[in-house]
Protein backbone atom coordinates (compact mmCIF):
# COMPACT_ATOMS: atom_id res chain seq x y z
CA UNK A 1 0.00 0.00 0.00
CA UNK A 2 1.79 3.37 -1.04
CA UNK A 3 1.21 6.42 1.08
CA UNK A 4 -0.05 10.04 0.04
CA UNK A 5 1.98 12.19 -1.39
CA UNK A 6 2.02 15.99 -0.05
CA UNK A 7 4.13 19.02 -1.68
CA UNK A 8 6.04 20.78 1.08
CA UNK A 9 4.25 22.72 2.63
CA UNK A 10 1.24 21.51 1.78
CA UNK A 11 0.41 18.64 4.46
CA UNK A 12 -3.12 18.52 6.14
CA UNK A 13 -2.94 20.12 9.63
CA UNK A 14 -2.82 17.66 12.31
CA UNK A 15 0.03 15.77 10.56
CA UNK A 16 3.76 15.66 12.00
CA UNK A 17 7.37 14.69 11.30
CA UNK A 18 9.38 13.01 13.47
CA UNK A 19 11.16 16.34 14.22
CA UNK A 20 7.88 17.90 15.04
CA UNK A 21 6.86 14.84 17.28
CA UNK A 22 9.99 14.79 18.83
CA UNK A 23 9.52 18.72 19.75
CA UNK A 24 6.06 17.50 21.27
CA UNK A 25 7.80 15.60 23.98
CA UNK A 26 6.43 12.15 21.37
CA UNK A 27 8.31 9.42 19.79
CA UNK A 28 7.14 7.83 16.79
CA UNK A 29 8.76 4.41 17.85
CA UNK A 30 6.15 1.48 16.50
CA UNK A 31 3.60 4.30 14.88
CA UNK A 32 2.82 3.74 11.26
CA UNK A 33 3.64 6.73 8.54
CA UNK A 34 0.72 7.95 7.00
CA UNK A 35 1.59 9.92 4.98
CA UNK A 36 4.68 11.79 3.49
CA UNK A 37 6.05 14.98 2.18
CA UNK A 38 8.23 15.33 -1.07
CA UNK A 39 10.50 17.98 -1.81
CA UNK A 40 13.90 19.33 -4.43
CA UNK A 41 12.44 16.96 -6.89
CA UNK A 42 11.52 14.02 -5.05
CA UNK A 43 14.72 13.62 -3.70
CA UNK A 44 13.89 14.92 -0.45
CA UNK A 45 11.24 12.71 1.54
CA UNK A 46 9.95 13.08 5.33
CA UNK A 47 7.37 10.57 6.41
CA UNK A 48 4.42 11.80 8.17
CA UNK A 49 2.57 10.47 11.65
CA UNK A 50 -1.14 10.92 13.89
CA UNK A 51 0.28 12.23 16.75
CA UNK A 52 -2.13 10.25 18.27
CA UNK A 53 -0.90 7.05 17.69
CA UNK A 54 2.70 8.31 18.59
CA UNK A 55 3.83 7.22 22.24
CA UNK A 56 5.31 9.82 24.97
CA UNK A 57 9.39 10.01 24.96
CA UNK A 58 11.34 8.77 27.53
CA UNK A 59 12.62 11.05 30.00
CA UNK A 60 16.05 10.97 30.13
CA UNK A 61 17.18 9.50 33.45
CA UNK A 62 20.93 10.91 35.47
CA UNK A 63 22.08 7.31 34.50
CA UNK A 64 21.13 8.45 30.55
CA UNK A 65 23.10 11.74 31.14
CA UNK A 66 25.92 10.48 32.47
CA UNK A 67 26.22 7.81 29.47
CA UNK A 68 25.50 10.78 27.56
CA UNK A 69 28.10 13.08 28.55
CA UNK A 70 30.82 10.29 29.09
CA UNK A 71 30.18 9.48 25.31
CA UNK A 72 30.29 13.06 23.82
CA UNK A 73 33.54 13.04 26.42
CA UNK A 74 35.03 10.26 24.48
CA UNK A 75 34.24 11.70 20.90
CA UNK A 76 36.12 14.72 22.01
CA UNK A 77 39.41 12.82 23.31
CA UNK A 78 42.21 12.58 20.85
CA UNK A 79 43.69 9.52 21.28
CA UNK A 80 47.24 10.89 20.67
CA UNK A 81 47.67 13.09 23.11
CA UNK A 82 45.06 12.33 25.28
CA UNK A 83 43.65 15.93 25.97
CA UNK A 84 39.96 17.11 25.37
CA UNK A 85 40.22 19.27 21.79
CA UNK A 86 36.66 20.81 23.00
CA UNK A 87 35.50 19.40 19.76
CA UNK A 88 34.42 16.35 18.42
CA UNK A 89 37.68 14.54 16.51
CA UNK A 90 37.00 14.29 12.92
CA UNK A 91 36.88 10.60 11.86
CA UNK A 92 38.97 11.48 9.00
CA UNK A 93 41.68 12.48 11.02
CA UNK A 94 41.43 10.43 13.78
CA UNK A 95 42.71 12.79 16.00
CA UNK A 96 43.07 16.58 16.68
CA UNK A 97 43.75 19.12 14.11
CA UNK A 98 47.35 19.75 16.21
CA UNK A 99 48.25 15.90 16.28
CA UNK A 100 47.08 15.30 12.21
CA UNK A 101 49.00 18.56 10.99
Amino acid sequence: MSLPVYCYRLAPHGLMTRRQLNAAGLSAHRADAVGEIRWRRGRRVAYLYDPATARPLHPMTPGRWRSHAAMMRARRTCPACRTDAGYVIPTSLGTCVPCAA
